[in-house]
This record gives structure tokens, sequence and C-alpha cells, in this order.
């Protein structure tokens, strides 16, 4: 029996625009969780005693198990089914997310926040499966908008209520908050979607495979993010972790080749579009992902900012995306995707150049705006890459293609994120040891003097020049960064034209 009629679901469906407003949520709720723990880990750290290194395995827990529970989802929804597999998700991540809130100490934190990663895997491509399942042919964009506009403004979202409510409540409600979406997302999903065709098939799991990616996954996310910490390389156990992610990825590819039933379908590369799609993706997320990273990091160092503050600055441009995507979702329906996708790079590359120039003098507005401009790129960027990639899979493997696709969208936002914070401090260390080389001696000694006549010690004066001067090697590193995420989002346009043309009203590749 064909997977494809899970797919293909009938237009009887309970609620159907609730169901699709559930499946949203539950889209939301998941990526949320990635980045909303970030800007709290100090405050985590604080209340449970623990040094704040310590304290990012919180963040690091959950992406090494999500990381290795995505590339599963396919397996799980040709055993299982796709609502049974999504709605069980849904429900065993609200479960995690209670006992998250209600953790007494470090390590119980961390166990329940791998299992909130591990059983969080399939609701990413369970969403974006069971959306494009209750739109016709012709109206799959507006689908894929539906569910990249979760899938982007959701990162945008997580600093910010990540921020507030640590700024302004306790740590636990971080996690508490999903409690009631997740309860609301399963009752509704299961209630609209459980008489939907689901034929299963008996499929053996391959064990050895799933222990290879256990391995290789697990000390890549833990190499990238501890690498930092120890200064990448110079570390024997960083070595360590790196040569063993190597090998044990190798050995998983050339396994799973050989393999008849394997845990990733590595078949799918054999298709242009999804290859070069995913490439796309990939690097583009990356520097999406990397420039939230870094934006709200420097300005909470740098420029007096709060987490709450650097999070509304954020806050604009997933509005505009909010807008902008239903929009986008309509046109893909008509238009071809590498269009759209074009739109989106050369949009990042404006919003990339326009904060290449910013000063840490600039108004509030001086900073939004290019995240405004940002947004619209965000609105059509993932819709019409993952309408390019899935160009021509096969309907029954659209679940596994998915899951491969995300699995590699958040190893390589993981790998952007150690990336990106690395050179942005080495960078900034440059640019100190530039300005340093240049500094005048009679001028650092006239300036030291005017500001122990205006009441400041010679340690205090000496202090706050370094600040000074550290505070502007990291505002040029911030935009050498933007900089280049604008050169690479040029470059990147060539790439898509590489694939062939898509839309949803075409189901083959041409």
């Amino acid at each position: 029996m064909s997977h494809s009629a899970t797919l293909n679901a009938p237009p009887e469906v309970t609620g159907r625009t609730l169901v699709i407003v559930a499946l949203a949520l539950g889209t939301f709720m998941q990526v949320l969780d990635t980045t909303i723990a970030n800007v709290s880990i100090p405050t985590i750290a604080g209340n449970l005693g623990v040094s704040h290194s310590q304290g990012t395995w919180v963040i690091t827990s959950f992406a090494v198990a999500n990381g290795i529970s995505v590339p599963l989802t396919g397996w799980l929804m040709r055993r299982y089914g796709v609502v049974k597999v999504f709605v069980s998700s849904v429900v065993l991540f609200t479960l995690a997310s209670l006992l998250c809130g209600l953790a007494w100490s470090l390590p119980s934190l961390i166990f329940f926040r791998v299992l909130q990663g591990a059983v969080s895997g399939p609701m990413i491509p369970g969403s974006q499966a069971l959306l494009m399942s209750l739109f016709p042919a012709n109206k799959k964009g507006t689908a894929l908008g539906i569910w990249s506009m979760m899938t982007l403004v959701a990162p945008v979202c997580g600093p910010i209520m990540g921020g507030y409510i640590s700024d302004n409540y306790s740590w636990p409600w971080i996690f508490l908050i999903n409690v009631p979406v997740g309860i609301f997302c399963a009752i509704i999903c299961w209630r609209g979607l459980r008489h939907l065709p689901a034929p299963t098939q008996k499929l053996p799991i391959d064990g050895i495979g799933l222990g290879l990616l256990i391995i290789w996954v697990g000390c890549l996310q833990v190499m990238l993010d501890v690498g930092k910490e120890h200064d990448w390389f110079q570390s024997p156990a960083v070595v360590t972790l790196g040569i063993v992610a190597l090998v044990g990825s190798i050995v998983f590819v050339v396994w799973e080749m050989g393999e008849k039933h394997p845990i990733i379908d590595l078949s799918l590369f054999k298709l242009r579009n999804f290859t070069i799609g995913t490439i796309v993706l990939c690097v583009g997320y990356g520097l999406f992902f990397g420039s939230v990273v870094v934006q709200p990091l420097w300005m909470q160092t740098y420029l007096g900012y709060n987490a709450t503050w650097a999070g509304v600055v954020a806050a604009p441009s997933g509005l505009v995306a909010l807008v902008v995507a239903p929009i986008v979702g309509k046109l893909l329906d008509r238009v071809d995707a590498r269009w759209l996708a074009t739109l989106a790079f050369l949009v990042f590359a404006v919003s990339g150049f326009m904060r290449s120039n910013y000063t840490d003098d600039g108004s509030l507005f001086s900073y939004i705006l290019p995240l405004m401009v940002n947004g619209i790129a965000m609105a059509s960027f993932f819709t019409s890459l993952m309408t390019i990639a899935l160009h021509g899979v096969p309907e029954e493997k659209i679940p596994s293609a998915s899951g491969l696709m995300n699995f590699l969208r958040i190893t390589f936002g993981a790998l952007a994120t150690s990336l990106v914070t690395t050179y942005w401090e080495r960078d900034a260390t440059r640019h100190q040891t530039q300005m340093v080389e240049v500094i005048d001696p009679q001028t650092l000694q006239n300036t030291l003097g005017s500001l122990q006549d205006a009441g400041l010690s010679a340690q205090q004066s000496m202090g706050l020049l370094v600040q000074q001067l550290m505070s502007q090697a990291y505002l040029k590193s911030v935009v050498d960064f933007f900089a280049i995420t604008a050169w690479v989002s040029l470059a990147i346009v060539g790439l898509v034209w590489f694939t062939r043309r898509a839309k949803h009203a075409q189901s083959a590749p041409e």
C-alpha cells in the first residue's frame, strides 16, 4: 500500500482552519525552544548555583538530542503514520516541557532537555507534511508559507520571550508556556486529523545506522558547543570529538548506502533540486541564524541593551515576515520559486549592507530598519527553497526528505553559531591590536591626563580607555560580519539557478 495516501489527504478534515492554526503553533513551539533559553542561561545558571559554561549544556543537550531524532522522522512516519507520530511527539514534548519547568537541579534540567529534544524531532517535518496535505496541489505554496513563517519568526521571538520572562518572571516559565499550547495543538490535531488514512509499513529499524548516527551527530554537536570555550583544536578533547564525528559520519554514509532500510534515505541526493536546494537552504539559514545570535549579543554586551530591548529590536522583522509570508505563499502557487529565492537573497544582501553601516551611537530605529528589510527576505526564503528542494521528490518520500533537510538545517545552524561567534571575537581582537598599534603615545598620555583631571584615578582612566577600545573593536567586527553575509548572499544566488524550474502547480521535474 502506498504511503502517498497519507499526504494526499481528503478535504473532509474536522475544523480545518483550527487544525491549520494548531499545526502552525506546533511548528512555532518547537522552533521557539531552540532559542528561547539562550538569553536566559545566566539567570538559569545563577539560580541553580552553577557556572555559565555549565549552564550552556541546557542548550547543547536539546540540540544534540533534537539533531539525532530529526532524521528518524521518515522511518517513524512510514512505520506508524504521520498523524500518530506528530501528535505523539507534541504530547511528549509538552510533558517534557513541564518537567523542564519543574527541574530542581542542573542535571535534572539537562536530562529533561535531552528528553524534550529527542521527542520533538518529528514535530517540524510532521507539521510540514500535514499542512501540505490540507491544501490542493495548486495551493501548497500557501501551506509552505504558513509553515515557513512559523519556522523563521520563532527564532526571532525566542530571545524576546526568553529575555522578557527572565527579566520579569522566573526562568521555569520559558518551558512552562509550552504546556497550554502543546495541549491545544495535540487535541485539535488529533480530533481533526485522526480519520485521515494512514497506511503503514512494518519496516525494520537499522540499529547499526542509528547507533552510528547517535555517535557522530552527538560528537559533532558537543564539539561545536564546547569548541570556542576550549580554543577549538588546541584542545585534545575537541580534536578527539572532531575525529570521531568525521570518521563516524563517513562510516555512517557508507553503511547507509548499502542498507536496505536506511535511517536516512541518501538516494534523495540523486535529485538535483533536492541536493542544490538543501545546500542553499543550509547556507542561507546559517547566515540568518548567525545574525540572530551576533546582533543581540553585541547589543547586550557593548551597547547596554538588556535582553528584552535587544529582543524588541528584532521583533519588527518577525512582524514584517508575518505580513509578507501569505503574499509570498500565493505567489509561489503561480511563480517560478527560483525568482522568489533570488529575491530573498538579494534582500538579505541589502539588509546585510545596511547593517554593515551600524554605529555604536545609533538610534533604536537605525538598528530596527535593516531587520525590517530582513523580514521581507525571511518571508520568501524558506518557502521558495523548500519548494525547489521538494520538487520532483515522490510523495511517499516527502516526510523523509523534510526530515533530512531539517536535520541538515539544524546541524548547519549549530555550526554557523559556533563559527560566527568565534569569528566575531577573533576579528575584534585583530581590530583591537591594529588600533593599539596606531595610537600615538603622546595623545594617550594627554587623554589619560584629561580623565584624571576630571576626577578619575589612573586605573579608572586606563580601564575606561580599554573599554572604549574593545567597544570599537567589536563594532568593527560586527560591521565586517554583516558585510560578509551580504556578499555571500549575493554569491549564492547563482547556485539557485542550477536547479530546475519549480512551482507548486507542478508535481514532476521538467
